[in-house]
């Protein structure tokens, strides 16, 4: 219901039967927060991806980088991806049989950039309730330490909202999760093209910035279960879901069928969310 208060809690996966994942990953996700790296697109098939973004980001011009977001009602390659029965056999075993996904973003830290997203707890900036999205995190081009990979704090999903603190001019965020230091060792997502990760909302993570001669490019796809809810009516205007695999016994989430369009200068971004 709109206006309702968030609840943001973990809750532990407990699948009655596994498609990709093992019960030790299923244990890992439920201890960390996240599990990685699973193989999902050949190397022509991320080669044929890898493309298709750079068009549409040679296209976008400045807001190419990082101003691609959730497009998946609007252009069919970006359909295409979000509705993989190969990635959708690995969110199954997170979220159950029903899979909405309602939102996606291109991520693209270009060599040498210089801004950093600060930790923080992606579901503590959405209005969406229960706290039950998973993110796929599908590497376009290489992502390890140099090139900036993405970095998760084992174990930091569970502990509901953290404390927020001011960050400065060299990060894309205006605030970030206070005194992240203290909650443990991070962890760097090594992603080769063509792998992804599925890590929950309330996961603290973030990136630093890009000093490496390499550019570092992902695809972040957002899922959850239709028991989940838009909080706010802003928000619910703005979000453009597709039923992915099963159904929405509840009609909340209005599915979007494959779109026709491939070219992104022909449309344009309903809602905006973050990066990292």
């Amino acid at each position: 219901m709109l206006g309702e208060v968030l609840d943001l809690v973990f809750k532990p996966v407990a699948p009655p039967r596994l498609n990709k994942l093992t019960t030790d990953q299923i244990a890992h996700y439920n201890r960390d927060g996240f599990v990685q790296p699973f193989d999902v697109f050949d190397a022509v098939e991320i080669a044929g991806i890898r493309a298709t973004v750079d068009a549409m980001m040679t296209a976008m011009g400045a807001q190419g980088a990082y101003g691609i977001n959730c497009y998946q009602a609007r252009l069919a390659p970006i359909w295409d991806i979000a509705t993989d029965p190969r990635i959708l056999d690995h969110v199954e075993d997170i979220i159950g049989p029903d899979i909405v996904c309602w939102a996606t973003a291109i991520l693209s830290k270009q060599p040498h950039d210089p801004k950093q997203v600060p930790w923080h707890q992606d579901a503590s900036f959405w209005k969406l309730s229960p706290a039950r999205t998973v993110t796929v995190w599908l590497a376009i081009d290489d992502a390890d330490e140099d090139n900036s990979a993405m970095r998760f704090i084992p174990g930091s999903h569970d502990k509901g909202v953290l404390a927020t603190a001011a960050t400065d001019d060299s990060a894309v965020f205006h605030k970030g999760t206070a005194d992240a230091d203290a909650l443990g060792t991070p962890f760097t997502n090594v992603l080769k093209a063509g792998q992804i990760s599925l890590h929950a909302d309330m996961l603290v993570h973030g990136s630093l910035a890009n000093r490496s001669d390499r550019r570092r490019c992902g695809l972040t796809l957002r899922y959850c279960p239709p028991a989940v809810r838009v909080t706010d009516p802003d928000w619910a205007g703005g979000v453009e879901a597709i039923v992915c695999r099963g159904t929405d016994p509840s009609g909340h989430w209005r599915h979007h069928p494959r779109p026709a369009n491939t070219d992104i200068t022909r449309t344009s971004s309903p809602h905006v969310i973050g990066n990292n």
